[in-house]
């Protein structure tokens, strides 16, 4: 599983960096063809608002790779070592049910229904865009059950330590 997860982290890391350095780009482009050469591109507006999504859900992946997401667990912390390890599986089985729910078979969901939607201003059709939903679930699943096993075997702590402990 170590394997698997260093690719899934290599593999999002480059993704994010490709699709944010691709969003920069599109933007620029739209501010210079509107601003300079007062002829708006009319596909960078939808572009840079998917690629927006994709940044968006792919860095979320990868934030919860490194365990870096948002945890309001001051209350945990208190608790006897057991119950901070049945509360750490408990979030990571909410949050494996909601990625198979939400993204995984809503995201297929939206992706059929909009296989054919064709888009204005790119030559493309919105399902395919929409499956960034369901990839980012899958990978979301697979990093809840390695951090599961990982908290579960005593590799990781059951609460991901603070990078600061003072900032409330």
């Amino acid at each position: 599983m170590h394997a698997i997860k260093k690719f899934f982290d290599k593999l999002l890391a480059v993704a994010c960096v490709v699709l944010f350095a691709v969003l920069v780009v599109t933007v620029v482009w739209q501010v210079f063809t509107r601003q300079v050469i007062q002829d708006p591109s009319a596909w960078t507006s939808e572009l840079a608002q998917y690629l927006f999504v994709w940044l968006g859900l792919f860095g979320a992946a990868l934030v919860f790779a490194e365990r870096g997401h948002i945890a309001v667990d001051f209350v945990v912390r208190k608790l006897p070592e057991r119950a901070e390890r049945v509360v750490a599986v408990f979030v990571q089985v909410v949050i494996m049910v909601f990625a198979a729910v939400i993204l995984i078979w809503g995201g297929y969901r939206v992706s059929v229904q909009a296989w054919s939607q064709a888009l204005t201003g790119l030559p493309v059709n919105v399902g395919p865009l929409y499956l960034v939903m369901p990839i980012t679930g899958v990978i979301i699943i697979f990093y809840a059950i390695y951090h599961t096993i990982a908290v579960l075997r005593g590799e990781e702590e059951a609460i991901a330590e603070d990078d600061n402990p003072d900032v409330i």
